[in-house]
């Protein structure tokens, strides 16, 4: 039998985690961190599991969310390489990413800054969430300059953290409140040679699609008056499988 995602966060993986720390805070409390999460995590499910450590991190750790996100940029390591690795690599930033979702939500610069920087060795949609909820206008600027990135890794960030049925995420209507912004960030994208950004765009395009059909029929005609690349008749076709379906 094949292992179950959740069950990569057990206490091995815990004590890897306070290693990792130990490494850049020698204070740090192994003992007490593992004490907050071993009677427990291996009843819970995987969601709760990351809650459940983010939770103990934040117990553990006896700083202000600036001090402690400085000590998570130190463990982050090298980024990755292309576009994939980040459930398999990345994977052990889960519950880093999980603090900052459920911790960060008012420090834009420190947050932002970091979610940056984790989704080139993880994803950081979910950490984004939050942020996008309280500062959207900001937000949605900053993303706009993320589309334009170097990094193709922070190009699919701008485009996948607005998604408005992010899978495992409550929905988020940034998207339809911020049009002319959102219409802008996926353009920059529509063109991308990355399959990774092309189906974070699509996935866009079929979200609008079951929320404002007229939205998206705005952007697909928008797209088709000009000359199309393959990657955007792609992301065309693959954005439009709900509508085609009906």
């Amino acid at each position: 039998m094949s292992k179950k995602f959740k069950d990569y966060y057990d206490i091995e993986y815990l004590y890897s985690l306070a290693e990792k720390i130990k490494n850049v805070y020698e204070e740090f409390n192994t003992e007490y961190f593992i004490k907050l999460i071993e009677p427990t995590i291996e009843n819970l499910e995987f969601n709760n599991r990351q809650i459940l450590i983010a939770q103990s991190l934040k117990e553990a750790i006896p700083f202000d969310y600036p001090k402690t996100i400085n000590i998570f940029n130190k463990i982050l390591g090298p980024e990755l390489e292309g576009s994939l690795g980040m459930f398999t690599e990345g994977y052990w930033l889960w519950p880093i990413g999980k603090y900052v979702e459920l911790f960060g939500a008012d420090y834009f610069e420190e947050s932002t800054s970091f979610s940056k920087e984790l989704t080139k060795r993880f994803t950081g949609e979910y950490s984004m969430r939050p942020l996008i909820v309280n500062f959207p206008k900001r937000s949605m600027e900053l993303l706009l300059e993320w589309s334009k990135d170097d990094n193709k890794r922070v190009r699919r960030l701008a485009s996948e953290c607005i998604r408005i049925r992010l899978p495992w995420a409550k929905k988020l209507y940034v998207a339809l409140e911020y049009f002319d912004i959102y219409i802008e960030i996926l353009t920059n994208l529509k063109d991308d040679k990355d399959k990774t950004i092309q189906k974070s765009v699509a996935n866009n395009l079929n979200d609008l699609f079951k929320e404002d059909t007229e939205k998206f029929e705005y952007i697909i005609l928008k797209w088709t008056k000009e000359n199309m690349t393959k990657e955007c008749e792609w992301i065309i076709k693959h954005g439009s499988r709900t509508k085609n379906k009906k």
